[in-house]
């Protein structure tokens, strides 16, 4: 109720920021390194704060200082004559504002009737399919639109790049809402689409909106690029459009910037009609973070920035074309500011050909599979190098027609986590440690599929969503238990299978699958190399879970088996009991009596007990034992399950690994191998030149361990005994 003072409140802040515990904070949560150029950013928006209490004249005075500094920079720096700057937080809250500017344009009656002219003519808004998602349903919303005002234009299907907008098909699109009484309204162009980083033909969209009578407005990353000196043609176009959002604060890697929409148009009062400017002086000020950071960076700093980008851009690009297996997708292959590659096997002539013939036969199933194990690797390829490569700033996209691809767009990322070119060199190394598992993995599906499906007990569950071999499941026998407890016993199963599998030293990764829409008790295996020795995976597998079910089975059967085994033992031992008085007779039964009796005249009976055998189920008399002094094994207990493929390894050779011969390791190593095979070969009837005699050191170590072994077996004798005896008075 009395308030804070300003220690504790700065302390919460730092609470709520940081933690409570600094220790316990990974440095990923941490605040990231903002460099001097970061600071001038966010000293402005404190500045703002500051500048805002002066007397009205002299903020009315600094204020139209900032806002025209600010915007006749913007406009030579990005090549746009004659233009405005209007400075919003929202990226899409630029574009927001222009098509209020042109529906107050196009309807001069808005201002009074308001919606109500709109019903006369219905307004039309055309956006690239290529465009960001949400963005058409965002603007009508925000304008009070129905959907039905936003046309989604496609992009080529036929000739040039599959992310430009269709110029032929957007100009028939245009009669025919003109035709129907419709008012084509704005067209919004990309220089560099969200995802491919493509720009439209904006010369011929130009054209076609002062056909018609249209506002022009651009967005996209390829803007930044109008700072260079060398600028291509289809970007430079954008200097004509009627208006255009920048997104600054990426592009030079400044915190909290505002984003800036370049607009031309001769108006005021509807400019402020549609809120592009502001009488409020305090509206002003949202340009003074960039006002600092611009005279901060410099001309020279700021196109030095871009440049670095296009260039790391361009590093990657020339060395993606030596690597086999990678497609990409840029626009320009000389200056492309984004770079979109992905994974792709390529299919030789005759593969090709059994390829497209099994295609046809069934056409849907094949491509769709195809299609989606390859966008699974994609995403698996985009996900391993941002995690290896991080300052690098991949990421994993999905486009309409190539699927999911990895993107690198540095003039979006390279300012904020300072990437250079090693980075990129390293990026490119670790794409060429990963093409050989990519197509390892790839090649080895189907020989895995194939297996599992001919071995008894394997399930092979398909799942195209796994960046890996395979899944599999192991099928128990059912015995004709309930669904419930079967399903108990096939989760117990494959969990215990997927302990085992782990703990074998191999370089397989087996896991549970992803933690949300993986299929339940299975095993799922990761990415492998091509020495993988499939047929051993699969056998060893389906002998691991035989084994784990048969002593699942044995476990659950003790019980039973032990009770009836002491039930039947004690019949047993009662019915030897009344044997051994009828031999012994009644006067030795009598306590006195039968201790004179037995002294005089000793009885001599052997004991009589039952042992149970747990691996038969059985039980047996120990005459035998008593006899031999020895317990005996009893019946040989069943073999343990195991794979017939395993084989004598070579040294450092793991299981599931099959050994190249071509290598000159191998080659070394099997020539000691073979040598050690004739020296533990056995002795022949006739001597051979191959034959040698022992050192007289080697007969020595023969002669003493003759004597231990002698030694141990002189003692047994009297263990056993003594053991025996032990039993007996126990008895």
């Amino acid at each position: 109720a009395s308030g804070q003072d300003m220690v504790s409140i700065l302390q919460l802040v730092q609470n709520l920021m940081h933690g409570e515990e600094e220790e316990e904070t990974s440095q990923a949560y941490r605040l990231q390194n903002v460099g001097e150029q970061g600071h001038m950013a966010l000293l402005g928006h404190s500045l703002a704060a500051y500048i805002s209490v002066l007397d009205r004249e002299r903020l009315r005075k600094l204020t139209t200082r900032i806002l025209s500094d600010t915007t006749l920079w913007l406009c030579r720096l990005f090549r746009y004559e004659n233009g405005s700057a209007y400075y919003h937080e929202d990226d899409r809250q630029g574009l927001l504002k222009i098509c209020r500017l042109v529906v107050h344009t196009r309807y001069e009656d808005y201002a009074v009737e308001g919606f109500n002219v709109l019903c006369t003519k219905q307004p039309v808004i055309y956006i690239s399919s290529a465009a960001r998602t949400g963005l058409g349903q965002a603007l009508c919303n925000q304008l009070g639109l129905p959907l039905s005002c936003m046309c989604r234009v496609p992009c080529n299907t036929m000739f040039g790049s599959q992310h430009q907008m269709d110029v032929a098909l957007l100009d028939r699109v245009i009669k025919d809402d003109v035709e129907s009484g419709k008012l084509p309204l704005l067209l919004v162009a990309n220089a560099g689409t969200p995802g491919a980083g493509h720009t439209d033909k904006l010369g011929r969209l130009k054209e076609l909106c002062e056909q018609y009578n249209m506002w022009l407005h651009v967005e996209g990353v390829n803007l930044a690029t109008l700072a260079l000196g060398y600028v291509s043609s289809s970007v430079l176009a954008a200097t004509k459009c009627d208006s255009m959002t920048l997104t600054l604060g990426s592009w030079l890697g400044l915190p909290a910037v505002p984003a800036v929409t370049l607009y031309r148009h001769e108006d005021p009062s509807l400019t402020l009609a549609a809120g592009l400017t502001s009488s409020q002086p305090v509206e002003k000020l949202r340009a003074l973070p960039l006002w600092l950071s611009l005279q901060y960076l410099g001309h020279d700093g700021i196109v030095e920035r871009i440049k670095h980008a296009s260039q790391l851009s361009q590093r990657l690009l020339e060395n993606l074309k030596n690597l086999d297996f990678i497609k990409t997708s840029v626009e320009d292959e000389l200056s492309s500011p984004v770079v979109v590659f992905k994974f792709f096997q390529e299919y030789s002539n005759r593969d090709q050909a059994s390829h497209a013939a099994q295609a046809s036969t069934l056409q849907h199933p094949i491509i769709s599979n195809e299609r989606h194990i390859y966008d699974t690797l994609n995403q698996w390829l985009g996900e391993q190098l941002a995690q290896l490569v991080p300052a690098s700033g991949v990421d994993v996209v999905e486009l309409e027609d190539e699927g999911t691809c990895v993107r690198f767009s540095p003039l979006m990322t390279s300012a904020v986590l300072g990437t250079e070119v090693q980075d990129v060199d390293q990026l490119v190394d670790c794409l060429k440690m990963k093409i050989p598992v990519l197509t390892s993995t790839l090649q080895l599906r189907e020989e895995f599929e194939q297996e599992v499906r001919r071995t008894v007990g394997l399930l092979y569950i398909e799942d195209l969503s796994w960046p890996g071999l395979g899944v599999v499941r192991y099928n128990c026998h059912s015995d004709g238990k309930n669904d419930g407890k079967q399903e108990k016993e096939l989760e117990k199963i494959n969990a215990e299978l997927l302990k085992k599998l782990n703990e074998l030293e191999s370089d397989l990764a087996f896991s549970l699958g992803p933690e949300f829409g993986g299929q339940k008790n299975c095993v799922y295996i990761g990415m492998v190399t091509e020495d993988l020795d499939v047929s051993e995976l699969v056998e060893t597998i389906a002998a691991t879970g035989r084994e784990i079910e048969e002593n699942s089975r044995l476990l659950e059967n003790m019980t039973e088996v032990v009770r009836k085994g002491i039930q039947e033992a004690q019949l047993q031992l009662q019915k030897a009991n009344e044997e051994r008085l009828l031999e012994e007779g009644l006067l030795r039964q009598i306590p006195v009596v039968g201790s004179v009796l037995n002294w005089f005249s000793p009885f001599q009976a052997s004991p009589k007990g039952r042992t149970f055998n747990l691996t038969a189920g059985s039980l047996e008399s120990t005459e035998s034992t008593y006899v031999s002094k020895v317990q005996g094994a009893g019946t040989t207990p069943p073999p343990t399950p195991t794979s017939s493929l395993a084989k004598q390894r070579l040294p450092g050779q793991k299981i599931f690994k099959r050994s190249l011969r071509s290598s000159d390791a191998f080659s070394e190593t099997s020539s000691v191998s073979h040598c050690d095979d004739l020296d533990q070969r056995p002795p022949t009837l006739c001597p051979g030149p191959l034959e040698t005699e022992k050192t007289e050191e080697q007969q020595e170590v023969a002669q003493a361990t003759e004597t231990d072994t002698e030694d141990i077996h002189s003692d047994k004798l009297p263990h056993d005994s003594a053991k025996a005896e032990e039993q007996e008075n126990q008895r």
